[in-house]
């Protein structure tokens, strides 16, 4: 079935997400804060059957604990990092398939934000919950994985279906987006992205999901097809 996709903002500028799926049972996504996910779980009525995590950053696993304990869930996250996140019930791997509550998650590998890195997509719903691999109009940072594992997990995103919504797990979009225009100053769907963007956030609005379509447009990660140059772009990123 396809989910209801729900968007809960927490901490500063991450974001959790939660798949609804038959009869309000949900998939809690990256739960780096208990409160609000609490709150909006009760809002809506929803019943959690699982908790995944895409890497081990605390903002992205520190509600698993006390979540796991008032749903009685068993929560799944790469086996890579499955040293590095604590009450992690088991690990996934590349190929490996998540099904729960009528909602099918294929797992993929993307490392180079961190080194065991998973994504998430739901191809009934055109989703990827791709964690901090792949920012709207920019990428994560270098955590513990490589410029060129990262290079090759968006040239691997990069190659997927342009209707993919694009679920990122920060709200960077606005920063990203003007060092992507300062990369390409003359790119006319950066500038019309930013003023999307721009209005977006006025009215207190998610800049996310976006469509794999506008990124292959506006981000100059994606666009990059080099991996030394991409390197380079990724070091120019961190010192901008």
């Amino acid at each position: 079935m396809t989910p209801l996709i729900h968007i809960i903002p927490i901490l500063r500028d991450n974001y959790c997400f939660v798949l609804e799926g038959e009869q309000g049972k949900s998939i809690i996504i990256d739960p780096g804060e208990v409160l609000p996910v609490k709150s909006y779980i009760s809002q809506y009525a929803l019943t959690p059957v699982l908790i995944l995590n895409t890497h081990h950053h605390p903002d992205h696993v520190a509600g698993n604990a006390e979540l796991k304990a008032k749903y009685d869930i068993p929560i799944m996250g790469p086996k890579k990092e499955m040293q590095q996140i604590l009450h992690l019930s088991s690990g996934l791997s590349e190929g490996d398939t998540v099904y729960q509550a009528g909602v099918k998650l294929a797992v993929m590998e993307t490392p180079g934000h961190t080194k065991g890195h998973i994504s998430f997509y739901c191809e009934a719903a055109s989703a990827l919950f791709c964690g901090d691999t792949l920012f709207s109009m920019g990428c994560g940072r270098l955590m513990g994985g490589t410029a060129d594992e990262l290079f090759e997990s968006l040239q691997r995103i990069k190659s997927m279906p342009t209707d993919t919504k694009i679920f990122c797990a920060h709200e960077y979009t606005l920063d990203n987006g003007i060092f992507a225009l300062h990369v390409e100053p003359t790119n006319t769907d950066i500038v019309n992205r930013l003023n999307e963007v721009r209005k977006l956030r006025t009215n207190n609005l998610p800049s996310i999901p976006v469509l794999l379509e506008s990124e292959l447009k506006t981000n100059p990660f994606l666009r990059e097809t080099n991996a030394d140059r991409f390197a380079q772009l990724r070091f120019q990123k961190d010192k901008f």
